[in-house]
């Protein structure tokens, strides 16, 4: 499907809009954010939510239940790669939730948090691009 002005897919407009998620202003805040970090990303629906590839590269996924609160997974895509020694990114912000040295985890549960770390989650979201690419 094609995307619309601001670089967002019709297919996950289409899947928010039908979605019934109490958490559901914050998913589409952080769409946002995402997609104003970096123009390139491509949006789909994977895993039963939003998912952004960057250069045919998964990278950022959206976990959504349960609905709880709201997280991003960070990772390379699906395919096994070796592990690198440090971590994929240096997180100063230390909203990263280290799983493995090349994913993590970023979770919120109420918007106004979201909204206060907006520039550090931007920043992140860079860094990881740059660091996969």
């Amino acid at each position: 499907m094609a995307k619309d002005k601001t670089n967002k897919n019709e297919a996950v407009t289409l899947f928010l809009a039908e979605l019934n998620h109490p958490l559901k202003l914050e998913i589409e805040h952080l769409r946002t954010i995402i997609l104003e970090a970096n123009g390139e990303l491509d949006e789909i629906i994977k895993w039963n939510a939003p998912s952004y590839v960057y250069q045919k590269i998964d990278c950022i996924t959206f976990k959504i239940y349960p609905p709880k609160a709201i997280q991003l997974i960070f990772h390379r895509g699906a395919k096994v790669k070796v592990e690198p020694k440090d971590r994929l990114i240096d997180d100063t912000s230390r909203l990263l939730v280290w799983k493995e040295n090349d994913r993590a985890l970023l979770s919120f549960s109420i918007f106004e948090e979201m909204k206060s770390k907006e520039k550090e989650l931007k920043t992140i979201i860079q860094k990881w691009i740059n660091a996969i690419n």
